[in-house]
């Protein structure tokens, strides 16, 4: 039988701590907990071998830590570390990537702890939890919604609580409608100018000259018919976010100048002689191929780097399939509200057949094929329509077996079932804690539940305990 793997947690007894101690005992690890550095040498200077992971849980994540770790690398090449916080600085970031420690935004969930696990080579499952955890929907602006059923975009959401503290440029990529400005929302909303405006700019949908004045303004007077001063988006999302959608699509000479505002934080209205300082984060995203577009000398590689300081690329749908079920359903939900028609029913068959399509078009597809579905509500049409895009794409139909499941490899009816379970759940949970301040033991009194069992959900539905959900 295999040893346990040992985990070493380095952290003085704080509720954080507690959290993270009480996540992996549900699990058989050997579990040791040492509060501070000093400690952990201490301990470590008395094994024969080293732990087999070591998770760093310090108050605050700065530069004692760091020099920490440093320390313990040195003597344990191989050994893998962690850190856990609330919010880690861009430097941070850069210097426990060299160390080659992973980063981890509190509160973590068990998916998180998993994945280290399975980095130390060890097959130690966790224990067994609820698959409620499976699916994870966020909220956006504007009826938008942020949906994770796959280990890829599970992945996109833990590298986003890393990253939305880092106010650097993020560069996203993707198809034609993966989802690339919900995945901007998350980031702005989980920032911390979440409470500043985020203003999208389609740079492919204006010429040269619109576009310079509709993201840096213009005076009055700098052309006919400018009769008064106008500010530009720059303007008006500072201390706030910018999204530079299809920026492959941007001019060289718009190039230039954005190139511009991204070193100095400065441009200049048209017809101003005078620079306007602003504070803006820069989202840019595109569907091209950007190395391509350098080699091409199209778009600038000096902008390309100062664009991508953290790279986030969203894979196509057919390559998240697991994820369609739980689309389907929120899609139909919400669209039945917003027209106010009666909700639809995805059938077995309906489902069955979204999956072996393979949606070109991603989401934007998706959705309008919801949509079409949720006016005509012909089931026999629908499926008929994927039936001949699939003969299209040159892939074998599997035909429905009646009165029998249909061979779906990832979900069924319980788990969409579960799947709306959670959306209600997570909802009721995170309008609470709002409404008490996320105060925690006020919101469990509210909702008739133990302390203990609220911190579970908050952990469970990876809501964000400082209060940007």
């Amino acid at each position: 039988m295999n040893t346990p793997l040992q985990i070493l947690i380095v952290g003085e007894q704080t509720e954080a701590t507690d959290d993270v101690a009480s996540l992996l005992r549900v699990s058989t690890f050997d579990l040791i907990c040492v509060p501070n550095s000093a400690e952990c040498v201490a301990y470590l200077s008395q094994l024969s071998a080293p732990p087999g992971l070591i998770l760093w849980n310090p108050a605050t994540a700065d530069g004692h830590t760091l020099v920490a770790i440093r320390s313990l690398r040195a003597s344990f090449p191989q050994l893998p570390m962690a850190v856990t916080g609330y919010r880690f600085d861009p430097p941070f970031i850069d210097e426990a990537a060299k160390s080659g420690a992973f980063l981890l935004m509190m509160p973590i969930s068990p998916q998180d702890i998993q994945r280290l696990i399975d980095h130390t080579g060890r097959k130690t499952p966790l224990a067994e939890t609820p698959a409620t955890s499976a699916v994870y929907i966020e909220e956006l602006q504007n009826d938008k919604f942020f949906l994770a059923a796959s280990p890829a975009m599970h992945g996109i959401l833990s590298t986003v609580n890393i990253i939305a503290s880092a106010d650097v440029p993020v560069l996203i990529t993707g198809e034609t409608g993966v989802g690339k400005e919900v995945v901007a929302q998350l980031l702005h909303h989980r920032s911390s100018r979440a409470q500043r405006p985020m203003l999208k700019v389609n740079c492919a949908a204006l010429p040269n000259d619109l576009l310079e004045s509709e993201l840096f303004g213009f005076e009055a007077g700098a052309f006919t018919g400018a009769t008064k001063a106008k500010p530009g988006r720059f303007d008006l999302c500072d201390k706030g976010t910018i999204l530079l959608d299809e920026i492959g699509e941007m001019s060289p000479l718009m190039q230039a100048k954005l190139l511009h505002v991204l070193q100095d934080g400065e441009f200049a209205r048209l017809g101003s002689r005078s620079t306007t300082k602003v504070d803006v984060r820069v989202i840019a995203a595109t569907n091209i191929d950007m190395e391509k577009s350098i080699s091409d000398r199209s778009f600038r590689e000096d902008l390309y780097y100062r664009l991508s300081v953290f790279v986030l690329h969203i894979p196509p749908l057919r390559e998240r399939r697991q994820e369609i079920p739980y689309l389907l359903h929120e899609m139909s939900r919400r669209m039945a509200i917003s027209f106010q028609v009666e909700p639809v029913v995805m059938s077995k068959n309906l489902i069955a057949a979204s999956l072996q399509y393979n949606w070109a078009g991603n989401l934007r597809e998706l959705g309008n094929f919801v949509k079409r579905y949720l006016f005509l509500r012909d089931e026999t049409a629908a499926v008929v329509e994927l039936e001949s895009k699939i003969m299209q794409q040159g892939v074998t139909i599997v035909p429905p077996v009646k009165n029998s499941e249909p061979e779906l490899s990832i979900v069924g009816l319980k788990s969409m079932v579960r799947a709306t379970k959670i959306t209600t759940e997570t909802q009721m949970i995170r309008d609470v804690l709002r409404q008490n301040r996320w105060n925690r033991r006020m919101a469990a009194d509210q909702l008739k539940i133990s302390y203990k069992a609220l911190l579970y959900k908050i952990r469970e539905y990876e809501l964000d305990i400082t209060g940007v959900a």
